[in-house]
C-alpha cells in the first residue's frame, strides 16, 4: 500500500481505537458478490461478476454520529484510474486503486423544544431515498441504469436537517470538484405517519454550475409514496419529472459544463414513473417485489429503440448474516431479459 493510503489510514485506526475505548463505536464490514446476465447477449459468458469489501465503523453519540467505510477491490478489478504526479507538475503514469474512500460523513446534532431536532451533516454518503429494487430516485439517477438495486452512487456534500414531529427536511448542496464551482442544491421533505404511510418530495437543481460557468438549468422534482396494508403487503411508487431550461448558452465557452441529464432536451420535459407491490411469502422469502415503469418516448428521447414500459421482480432472502438477492428484470425491450445475483455476508 502507497504511503498516501497508509497515512489516512493510520489515522482512521487511532480514530476508531479511541472510539472503542469509550465505547461508543461498533465495527462494520461486509463483502459482497455479484454477477448480472443479459439473456440478448450472444455470449455464453456471463456480463459482469465481480467481489468486494467493505470495511469500516460507526460512531454514535447523543450529539454526534459518524461512519467510515473503505471499499477494496481485487488487483484484477479496474475501477478507478489514479494519475501520479511529478514534482513539475506532469503526469507519469497511471495506475490501479483498488481501496476506495466510499462513504464517510459527520452528523451533528441539536435537539430543542420537545419536538424539534437539528443537524448538520458533512462528507459523502448515499442519497438514495427510494425503495425499489431498480426504478425510481428520479430525483438523483440517470434512467438507463438497468439491474439489481442499480443505485450505488454517493453525494460528496454539506446537509442541513430539520426533524419536527413526522416531517423531516433536509436542504443539501453538493459540488463535482474541490473547487465547489459546479454543483446542485437538493431540497427533501420526508412524512413518516402514525399509520403505515410514508410520503416524500424532494426537487433538486444544478444552480450551482451556473454561478462561474457556461450552463443550462436542469430541474429535476420527484414524489415518492409508500403505503403498507398489512404486513409485507405494501403498494408503492414513485412520479417523476425532468426539464431542463431552453436558454441562450454558449456551448462552445470554454467554462460550459454539460446539463446532468444529456438526453433532457432543452425545452422539453421526461415524466417517468413507476409503481410496485411488494407481496407477503408467508416467511418463504424475506421480500418478494414487482415493479413497473413507464417513461414516454423512452426509445427517442433517452436510450434509442428502447421501449417505454420497462419491469423487474425482486427476490430477497436472509439466513442469519448472509443476504441473498435476486432480479430478474428487461432491459431496452420487454423481451430482452437479463438478472442479477447479489451475495452479502456480514462480518460484523
Amino acid at each position: 500500500m502507497k504511503l498516501r493510503n497508509l497515512i489516512p489510514a493510520a489515522l482512521i485506526a487511532l480514530g476508531l481505537s479511541n472510539a472503542i475505548a469509550d465505547d461508543e463505536f461498533s465495527l462494520k464490514g461486509n463483502v459482497q458478490t455479484q454477477v448480472t446476465k443479459s439473456l440478448a447477449d450472444d455470449d455464453n459468458n456471463l456480463s459482469s461478476a465481480w467481489i468486494r469489501a467493505n470495511i469500516g465503523g460507526q460512531y454514535k453519540s447523543e450529539n454526534m454520529d459518524a461512519l467510515i467505510m473503505i471499499r477494496m477491490f481485487g488487483p484484477e478489478f479496474g475501477n478507478k484510474n489514479v494519475t501520479d504526479v511529478s514534482a513539475d507538475g506532469k503526469a507519469t503514469k497511471t495506475s490501479q486503486d483498488k481501496i476506495l474512500a466510499d462513504l464517510y460523513w459527520v452528523n451533528y446534532k441539536l435537539a430543542f423544544c420537545t419536538q424539534d431536532q437539528i443537524n448538520l451533516k458533512i462528507g459523502r454518503w448515499k442519497t438514495d431515498w427510494s425503495q425499489s429494487t431498480n426504478f425510481g430516485t428520479y430525483i438523483d439517477k440517470s434512467l438507463t441504469s438497468r439491474g439489481l438495486w442499480m443505485r450505488d452512487y454517493a453525494h460528496n456534500a454539506l446537509e442541513l436537517g430539520w426533524k419536527h414531529g413526522l416531517s423531516q427536511l433536509n436542504v443539501m448542496a453538493a459540488i463535482k470538484d474541490n473547487k465547489a464551482n459546479t454543483g446542485y442544491v437538493r431540497v427533501e421533505e420526508d412524512l413518516k405517519f402514525t399509520f403505515p404511510l410514508e410520503f416524500k418530495v424532494a426537487y433538486r437543481s444544478n444552480v450551482i454550475d451556473v454561478v462561474q460557468n457556461s450552463a443550462y438549468i436542469t430541474h429535476r422534482m420527484a414524489a415518492y409514496a409508500s403505503y403498507e396494508i398489512i404486513k409485507k403487503l405494501r403498494l408503492y411508487g414513485e412520479y417523476g419529472l425532468m426539464y431542463t431550461q431552453d436558454d441562450d448558452i454558449n456551448e462552445k465557452a470554454e467554462n460550459y459544463v454539460k446539463p446532468e441529464l444529456g438526453y433532457v432536451t432543452p425545452g422539453d420535459y421526461v415524466m417517468p414513473f413507476y409503481v410496485g407491490l411488494e407481496l407477503p411469502t408467508f416467511d418463504i422469502l424475506s421480500n418478494l417485489m414487482v415493479e413497473l415503469e413507464y417513461v414516454k418516448d423512452r426509445g427517442d428521447k433517452i436510450q434509442k429503440d428502447a421501449d417505454e414500459l420497462a419491469w423487474t421482480v425482486a427476490l430477497v432472502k436472509t439466513i442469519a448474516k448472509q443476504k441473498l438477492q435476486f432480479s430478474v428484470y428487461s432491459e431496452k425491450e420487454l423481451t430482452d431479459v437479463g438478472f442479477a445475483f447479489r451475495l452479502t455476508s456480514t462480518i460484523k
